[in-house]
């Protein structure tokens, strides 16, 4: 599979990102929150999607 420069860079922001904290997650986490908080944007979470329960996915049927 070919490399994906996308993926490559934010795997190094993220290592570049943890290693400036140590790798702590409680202190990267904190950060995050700061920056969501200094943010101006709208940040809204996102809303859970319902799952039928017992449903099959399309194009299978259920085993009976």
């Amino acid at each position: 599979m070919k490399d994906d420069p996308i993926v490559t860079e934010v795997r190094k922001i993220r290592e570049a990102h943890a290693a400036r904290f140590n790798y702590d997650l409680r202190a990267i986490y904190e950060d995050i929150k700061k920056q969501e908080q200094a943010c101006e944007h709208e940040l809204r979470p996102l809303t859970p999607k319902r799952v039928k329960k017992n449903a099959a996915p399309k194009g299978r049927e259920r085993a009976a």
